[in-house]
């Protein structure tokens, strides 16, 4: 019986010590029901938009965010969006020649854009090298990017290889001068 008469008094002091904590001006309480949840319902399948261009990437960017790591490919000048192609793939092959370019982590998504890496000239317009690690691009702290590679341009084509933890579900934003591949940390939405 005192065991018992010991944890009630416990939840009861407990229960007094939360009713005299004191909160800022207008704010309220936040219970664990009400922590914002992150987007769901992404999915994991190919996403596709068409839209034309004949504009040069220019940079590839990456970012770490609450819900889920974030690709950025800009492609300045574009106006009109850029089209592109987006899916998981068992390994990626290199647009042209076929081959193999390994990409590290426990899945593989094989980002297609519709902008040259080089200009009407035949000159880079981005530093990547096929079968590398993407210029600039550290993934050191993300919670789902493992790696990254440049699988190089083929016929007005850009393509790259982002390697993540698992499978999971992504959204694929296109903008009038870039594409945002947004991948989730997890199935659930939890943070």
């Amino acid at each position: 019986m005192g065991r018992n008469r010991r944890a009630l008094a416990t939840a009861a002091l407990m229960s007094a010590a939360l009713a005299f904590t004191t909160l800022p001006a207008g704010a309220a309480p936040v219970t664990a029901t009400q922590a914002p949840a992150c987007p769901t319902g992404w999915g994991s399948v190919a996403k596709s938009g068409a839209a034309g261009t004949a504009d040069p990437l220019k940079a590839v960017r990456t970012g770490r965010h609450a819900c889920f790591d974030r690709m950025v490919i800009d492609v300045p000048g574009a106006g009109k969006g850029v089209g592109y192609w987006v899916r998981y793939v068992s390994q990626l092959r290199q647009d042209g020649s076929g081959r193999p370019v390994a990409v590290g982590g426990g899945a593989v998504i094989e980002v297609r854009v519709a902008a040259p890496a080089y200009d009407e000239a035949g000159q880079p317009t981005y530093p990547g090298r096929v079968g590398r690690p993407l210029p600039g691009v550290d993934l050191t702290g993300y919670r789902t990017f493992r790696d990254t590679r440049f699988a190089g341009s083929f016929e007005g084509e850009t393509q790259i290889g982002l390697g993540v933890r698992a499978r999971l579900p992504f959204r694929v934003l296109s903008l009038t001068d870039r594409i945002v591949v947004d991948v989730a940390h997890n199935w659930t939405g939890a943070r």
